[in-house]
């Protein structure tokens, strides 16, 4: 059975680990810092845009949403390899990091909301509901 979406996933894992690994670089902790986190997103923002612009077969869409689906445990998964004590021994530079990743996530949430609203909204009037 052919999982699409695969490559799509893929790329923006290898994208996001490594802006993690320079995020880490740059500010000193000898780990990858959201990393994990990068990838979500821009998993979200290349799947929205390739949608809009309706460069997504039915099928790789369908694998998309799929991904999306099962990406939470994933996370959980590679998040459990980072040594988390470590990188809080190196000082407060990774809470810090952490800290704003996750007030960045938070903020992205009402952006996030609107695209499914227009989504939803456009669905609902193609139907004449």
């Amino acid at each position: 059975m052919a999982i699409y979406g695969t490559a799509l996933l893929a790329a923006c894992v290898l994208i996001g680990l490594f802006i993690g690994d320079v995020l880490g670089s740059a500010i000193g902790v000898k780990a990858n810092v959201g990393g994990v986190g990068f990838s979500m997103l821009l998993l979200i923002f290349a799947s929205e845009y390739l949608r809009k612009r309706d460069l997504l077969p039915t099928p790789t869409k369908e694998g998309v949403h799929f991904w999306s689906a099962i990406y939470i445990p994933v996370v959980v998964a590679m998040a459990a390899q980072q040594n988390v004590v470590g990188a809080v021994k190196g000082g407060p530079a990774a809470i810090l990091a952490g800290a704003l990743a996750t007030a960045v996530c938070f903020a992205a949430i009402p952006f996030i909301v609107r695209i499914g609203n227009k989504e939803a909204v456009a669905d609902a009037t193609a139907s004449g509901e």
